[in-house]
């Protein structure tokens, strides 16, 4: 089967509140909540994969008030998430009913249980309302529900399931096709966008870019972006193209990951995603003589080389995807940009690979806003490394003969390389949480 760029789009990008990883677990009991309205469960038991247990394990959930928690995302979703609305399942709450959804935990038992060999993403809410129960399985997407049973039968006609198992196998597919594809196919493919398809892709500059302005207002999260921006002004920095990418990409990550209530337009089912691959590249056509149509053009390929990279390591791995798959998606798109050649931004994708491959994905956390300056500025500078002659051999280390063959290796080492390394940082947080829970 083949998809069209705007079907690619369709399935890639979308938006998102919070982190994607407690916001698929309060999606879950949301979805599980539904089906008996206007009553307060009894008790929510979770299980969930490693990955999801991870990347929720510390991360701000937005609208709270700096509460975070996998049993907290549990909860808030529970009682007042609106699963019609995805991943923006957490629009409807308030730091008031947050605070119930405190209260609540106090009274009620709220359970994550770690599902430590299961692969892949993986969800299961169960809540129980006296003598009813209630199951909701989310798996393989974020926002993918694939079962939603009452007293152990399929609730009929549930437009949720029905929906979500649709998106399923299309982004199965997706990933089957995306996969056989080259650079130069996906070059070729931003041929195809239409007025629909640039209208969608100036909203997720508009979604993105808002994060980054309330984040260098602000100073939320860990406030990377807003020191960026403080050192500038002293001149101690210079506001180049660089360091502009490195500002409003990190800005955007503090304001999330600080737990903002603004929705990330994210790519290949992350937010961090969709900072990374959108806005170092809406920095650099500051500083660039191009038209706004060239550089939605350079947005829609960096989406495009972010799903290929995601298809290749999967949605969630031991591999920092902010990094090496958004990061590649920037730096081709920022190449694009400059006028590059398919040649050239394989130079780019190759070089960029050789710095950034070896960052880890310690869950998601305020320190994420790091980790993403680190990536818009290097997909910058790998960009013009590579338009100017600069290119990463094929001998050197894990880098392939072409970018397509760098980018599967990419995709072994996460999927295979770093299982264990992926087991020992989970191992790592879960001893540090536990003791300061227990301290």
């Amino acid at each position: 089967m083949k998809y069209s760029v705007k079907e690619i789009l369709h399935l890639e990008v979308s938006p998102a509140l919070g982190c994607t990883e407690p916001v698929a677990i309060a999606l879950a009991t949301a979805a599980a909540a539904s089906v008996i309205p206007n009553k307060r469960p009894d008790k929510i038991e979770v299980w969930v994969d490693p990955n999801i247990y991870k990347n929720g394990l510390a991360v701000i959930i937005p609208g709270t008030g700096g509460l975070n928690g996998l049993d907290t995302a549990a909860a808030l979703g529970a009682l007042y998430g609106d699963p019609t609305l995805g991943l923006e399942v957490l629009e409807p709450l308030d730091e008031a009913s947050a605070k119930e959804a405190c209260k609540y935990k106090d009274n009620n038992p709220v359970t994550v249980n770690l599902l430590e060999n299961r692969h892949g993403i993986y969800v299961r809410a169960l809540l129980i309302f006296g003598s009813d129960s209630v199951e909701a399985i989310i798996e393989g997407v974020h926002d993918n529900i694939i079962s939603l049973t009452l007293n152990g039968e399929p609730v009929k006609d549930s437009t949720l399931v029905k929906k979500q198992q649709a998106q399923k196998a299309d982004v199965s597919k997706l990933e089957d096709f995306i996969k056989t594809l080259s650079l130069d196919d996906l070059v070729d493919m931003i041929n195809d966008l239409d007025e629909q398809d640039f209208d969608f892709l100036k909203e997720g500059i508009t979604y993105n870019m808002r994060l980054a302005d309330y984040g260098l207002k602000h100073g939320s999260g860990l406030g990377v972006g807003a020191t960026f921006e403080k050192l500038a002004r002293m001149k101690i920095l210079s506001r180049d193209m660089i360091l502009a990418a490195r500002i409003i990409t990190s800005a955007a990550s503090d304001a999330r990951m600080g737990g903002i209530k603004l929705p990330a337009m994210s790519s290949g089912g992350s937010g961090n995603h969709g900072l990374t691959a959108i806005l170092p590249i809406y920095a650099v056509s500051e500083f660039v003589d191009c038209s706004e149509k060239t550089m939605l053009e350079a947005i829609a390929l960096s989406h495009l080389v972010t799903a290929y990279v995601k298809a290749q390591t999967g949605r969630l791995s031991a591999v920092c995807g902010c990094s090496v798959a958004a990061g590649a998606g920037a730096t081709a798109g920022i190449t694009y940009l400059m006028g590059g050649t398919p040649t050239q931004m394989a130079g780019a994708i190759t070089n960029l690979t050789e710095d950034l491959a070896g960052i880890i994905c310690d869950g998601a956390k305020c320190g994420c806003a790091l980790k993403l300056a680190t990536a818009a500025g290097t997909a910058v500078q790998a960009a013009l490394f590579a338009i100017h002659g600069v290119n990463v051999h094929s001998t050197d280390g894990i880098i392939g003969s072409s970018p397509e063959k760098t980018m599967q290796n990419i995709g072994t080492l996460s999927t295979q390389g770093m299982i264990d390394t992926d087991r020992t940082i989970l191992k790592i947080m879960l001893e540090k949480h536990f003791a300061g829970t227990e301290s």
